[in-house]
């Protein structure tokens, strides 16, 4: 097997941890000894040990003279756990195969720096875009300073999210929505409105046949109009989040804190998202998937602020005036400001068509 093949082996052991070690990336190691496969490992969860380590565990002894595969550059830093690369150096390893560098300006080139002032030689970019592609959401955060944003819908084939009743359950099949369950457990938070709270009481946690992890629920709420007695706030399955303008309500925020919720105020008069996204990352959030409504899904769409969009189409037609859309509000108006996206994939998911798309020139983990 050559170079390409076994950090091939390392991306496979980093794409089975996605979802779970945020705020950290997810990072696979491969650790080879005359062409055998000695040690492996991958990074589980923020606070345990990495991925390097792991695979130098595994192998003892053997490590010494060995080459280690690893999709991201060993960290250089104290942090929870101690610098990778200079348990490589330890280790006597005879050379070190990277993925792609790490933007965390902690490290950022200085892994394999140390790595090759101890004589230990670096191959670097080996399957680079498969690398960088595993972690674009931790990518994108630790550059732009706030979240990867994912708006997420599903409609009709005429755009439509419910009837003018209002009935929505379900436009989609069952299979398309474990694959929203799916989305939910590759991001830390998931945010919506409060008018979808007040309407659906919805829980917003990841129910798939083999568990996973929930996010932080974050509702968008200017006035604190968010129930105390809501579902989220009382099942205990993760935190929640209100982000609300500066009302002065001390009585709804002091209901709202007992009953466990955390509240931000943000604004004097209404919630912008530039803010919001700010506060986010201040809070160690890498990603954020937003299921809200049209109102909400319009506020994204103004600010440019988002990076991915994944919708899902039933093959159904509501048609009419006030049957509620994927994107209400305001809006673009002129077609020279819409936004630009590239569609990176379709599928179809049961019955449904699932259709993921990029916005252009937002890649900007490509860069580094």
């Amino acid at each position: 097997m050559n170079d390409e093949a076994y950090m091939k082996l390392a991306l496979g052991l980093a794409r089975s941890t996605i979802g779970q070690t945020s705020p950290n990336p997810a990072v696979g190691a491969v650790l080879v000894k005359n062409n055998e496969v000695v040690g492996m490992g991958a990074h589980l969860r923020a606070g345990e040990p990495h991925a390097e380590r792991h695979a130098l565990t595994m192998a003892g002894e053997k490590s010494k003279g060995a080459v280690m595969y690893v999709t991201l550059e060993p960290c250089a830093h104290y942090g929870r756990t101690p610098p990778c690369a200079e348990a490589l150096i330890e280790a006597e390893v005879s050379r070190v195969v990277v993925g792609t560098k790490d933007p965390d300006e902690r490290v950022a080139g200085r892994g394999i720096r140390m790595l090759r002032d101890a004589g230990i030689s670096v191959t670097e970019n080996v399957c680079v875009e498969e690398a960088r592609e595993l972690n674009r959401m931790f990518f994108h955060s630790v550059t732009e300073k706030r979240p990867f944003v994912t708006l997420k819908t599903a409609s009709s084939l005429d755009g439509k999210i419910a009837t003018k009743t209002g009935e929505s359950k379900w436009i989609t099949g069952e299979a398309a929505r474990e694959d929203v369950h799916r989305l939910r457990h590759e991001h830390d938070a998931i945010l919506v409105g409060v008018n979808t709270v007040i309407a659906d009481d919805p829980s917003l946690t990841v129910r798939l046949p083999g568990g996973g992890r929930h996010p932080v629920r974050v509702v968008l709420d200017h006035n604190l109009r968010t129930p105390a007695d809501a579902g989220m706030i009382q099942d205990g399955l993760a935190p929640v989040w209100i982000v609300s303008s500066q009302n002065g309500n001390t009585e709804r925020k002091s209901a709202l804190e007992e009953q466990g919720a955390k509240v931000f105020e943000l604004g004097r008069d209404t919630v912008e998202i530039a803010p919001l996204l700010t506060l986010l990352g201040e809070q160690q959030i890498r990603s954020v998937l937003v299921e809200g409504g049209g109102s909400v899904n319009d506020s994204f769409l103004r600010s440019g602020l988002f990076e991915q969009v994944i919708v899902y189409i039933a093959p159904l037609l509501i048609g009419g005036e006030d049957a509620r859309s994927s994107f209400a509000g305001s809006g673009i108006r002129s077609l020279t400001d819409a936004a630009e996206l590239s569609i990176q994939k379709t599928e179809n998911i049961g019955r449904d068509l699932k259709i993921t798309a990029v916005r252009e020139g937002n890649n900007v983990y490509r860069n580094h």
